[in-house]
């Protein structure tokens, strides 16, 4: 792209930095995963979910090449929630992973890995989309969170193939000695905000030194037993992989048991959002238990299923008057309503008065941030799965206008969970971060975790990423840890 446009529509002459890359080559795999319990996502089940799992090849000006990996798994429940089959959605969502591998190696921008996912997804992706789409009625169509999902593990491959062939923790890039153009190329500030990304660069929104261990968010599920009597008796659940006492495969099934286990003081509770009795009952239950083991911070989630304010304002008013020790431990509330801002601009702030309130499915991109700010949404839940560049670019946006931020899990197992975690590291998030891969499927990320234990364990209610050194995202071999199946898909620059 010899004049590259910006979002504003203004076009500027290359930026020849001597560190730039362009991608030259892509294989994608396929790892699928299945989970030891059952995952509840607002009205659906996961039981199982394939990772796609990319390598992406990187060259330099000087024809030096390197290779990054990047993994994601293609959760459909979560991107693409419809009443079409999951396996419908599941095989459009591997199709056009399968599309997005000779227009990655034959995409032929030079530059940072910002500045080149960034121009992907403005100028790439949107046409891929609108082709695959074509003739395709609107319950078959991939919609933008799908895509995203799909893309990221391709985003992500490209910052670790840049740190690879440079020889330098990938976290150290993102500053105005690697990065041809500042913030102010990206992003804009919303209106009368005093902000102004001239001149400055991600890393100027980082924490410093960034954390080297995070409080862990235990997710408990819509059907995740709470004591005896609900093991296996859920609809919806099933037998543990291995019978036994309360456990399978050595780890608990119950919650104070998960508590006890790996010392927990954070958990998330999935609500239905559609059925107040029952999600008030639950995060009074689930409180309960949470008081009882010291717990000190609980989150709802509401999965983008609420229709309605006062449902929302209703449980929590309700909190308030009757359980206030469990209302006390609510430290936020996360995206209830429905995640497309443009088709249901609810005014939410009546919500965010009695709770912080976190946009997750809504925050595509920073545009999508600015917006949820000017409905009174006050923080972001940022996750790699919509990219590692998008996931910065709006980290960015939102620290500078004063949001508060989390890093929010999709069951990382594997490679997933790296990048996910170092995210969290360097955001400053307002408690630790979310990470349930070791309660749905441990036996995943057995390979990684030689590696990397502290990553895939829980102990004292943290995780410890001391582990994660070297160029890249810091695999240290990770990325080399399992016998990999042959390639969905490849493709070499011509």
């Amino acid at each position: 792209m010899s004049s590259p446009v910006s979002k504003f529509g203004a076009v500027s002459p290359d930026i020849e930095m001597r560190t730039d890359v362009r991608v030259v080559g892509a294989e994608l795999f396929l790892l699928p995963v299945r989970t030891r319990v059952p995952l509840k996502f607002g009205s659906e089940t996961l039981d199982s979910v394939t990772c796609a799992r990319v390598r992406l090849q990187v060259t330099d000006r000087t024809g030096r090449t390197a290779s990054g990996w990047g993994e994601t798994p293609l959760s459909v429940q979560w991107a693409w929630p419809a009443e079409l089959s999951s396996s419908e959605r599941y095989d459009s969502m591997v199709g056009f992973c399968k599309e997005l591998v000779p227009a990655w190696s034959g995409f032929d921008t030079w530059g940072h890995p910002i500045e080149v996912g960034h121009s992907f997804m403005q100028f790439v992706l949107p046409r891929l989309r609108q082709q695959f789409n074509d003739g395709r009625d609107a319950a078959h169509r991939l919609p933008l969170l799908a895509a995203l999902v799909s893309l990221s593990a391709f985003d992500i491959a490209l910052h670790d193939a840049y740190g690879m062939l440079h020889d330098v923790p990938i976290y150290t890039t993102y500053n105005r000695e690697w990065m041809g153009r500042d913030l102010s190329w990206y992003l804009e500030p919303a209106k009368g905000a005093v902000v102004d990304f001239r001149g400055r660069y991600p890393q100027d929104f980082f924490s410093h030194p960034p954390a080297t261990r995070l409080a862990a968010w235990h997710l408990v599920g819509g059907l995740d037993p709470l004591d005896s009597s609900e093991v296996n008796s859920q609809p919806g659940a099933r037998q543990p992989d291995k019978p036994g006492a309360g456990s399978a495969y050595g780890f608990p099934v119950l919650l104070g048991d998960w508590i006890e286990h790996d010392g927990l003081f954070c958990l998330k509770i999935k609500l239905r959002g559609n059925d107040s009795a029952w999600d008030y009952e639950r995060i009074v239950r689930v409180g309960k238990i949470a008081l009882e083991r010291g717990v000190r911070h609980l989150s709802a989630d509401f999965n983008c299923t609420v229709m309605e304010l006062e449902y929302v304002n209703t449980i929590l008013d309700r909190l308030t008057a009757e359980q206030p020790a469990i209302s006390r431990l609510l430290l936020y509330v996360e995206q209830p309503f429905a995640y497309e801002l443009e088709d249901s601009p609810l005014d939410v702030r009546s919500v965010a008065a009695r709770k912080p309130l976190f946009m997750d499915e809504s925050a595509h991109s920073w545009q999508q941030v600015r917006l949820g700010r000017a409905l009174g949404w006050t923080g972001v839940a940022l996750k790699t799965c919509k990219t590692q560049t998008g996931a910065l670019l709006s980290l960015c946006w939102a620290k500078a206008h004063g949001m508060d931020l989390m890093v929010q899990d999709l069951t990382n197992p594997m490679l997933a969970q790296i990048p996910h975690v170092l995210l969290a590291a360097h955001a400053g998030t307002i408690m630790g971060v979310e990470t349930n891969a070791m309660q749905f499927y441990p036996q995943a990320s057995v390979a990684e975790a030689q590696i990397h234990p502290g990553l895939f364990t829980r102990v004292a209610g943290q995780i410890d990423l001391t582990t994660i050194r070297g160029a890249g995202f810091g695999y240290n071999g990770a990325e080399a840890a399992r016998k990999l199946p042959r390639p969905a898909a490849s493709s070499r620059a011509g």
